[in-house]
């Protein structure tokens, strides 16, 4: 099974949150969810299935862990698609610290666009 069809139900997206903190049982997990026990045995099958989620027996227990290697195609898209934004070009950063620049001294001096009035700014608009 494809894991992003997998990570698709809100109900296993927070199964997976929660065995990112260790290995539970069904009874356990299930305790946590408004749905039967049955129901959360079916969820962790579609994760086991996808590779998000390994299985251990343990007597009559089932003990379940998150499978971090199951994760790399979810990485991968996120990877690439954060790789593709474009980078901020470095012109944008002269700008903006010419305009900053600008507002500190404006502001230091009285002039400016939000200048109070009698002060410089207003007094030259009136001559």
């Amino acid at each position: 099974m494809d894991p992003f069809n997998a990570l698709a139900d809100p109900i296993r997206r927070d199964l997976l949150r929660t065995l990112a903190s260790g290995p539970a049982r069904v009874v356990d997990l299930a305790a946590r969810h408004p749905i039967s026990r049955p129901a959360v045995s079916k969820h962790l099958r579609v994760l086991t299935e996808a590779g998000l989620v390994t299985v251990e027996d343990r007597g009559r227990e089932r003990h379940y862990a998150l499978a971090c290697p199951g994760l790399a195609p979810v990485r991968a898209l996120l990877d690439e698609l954060v790789g593709r934004r474009p980078p901020i070009p470095e012109k944008a950063f002269d700008a903006l610290d010419l305009e900053v620049r600008r507002t500190v001294h404006d502001r230091r001096t009285g002039t400016g666009a939000d200048a109070a009035p009698g002060t410089a700014s207003s007094q030259e608009e009136s001559a």
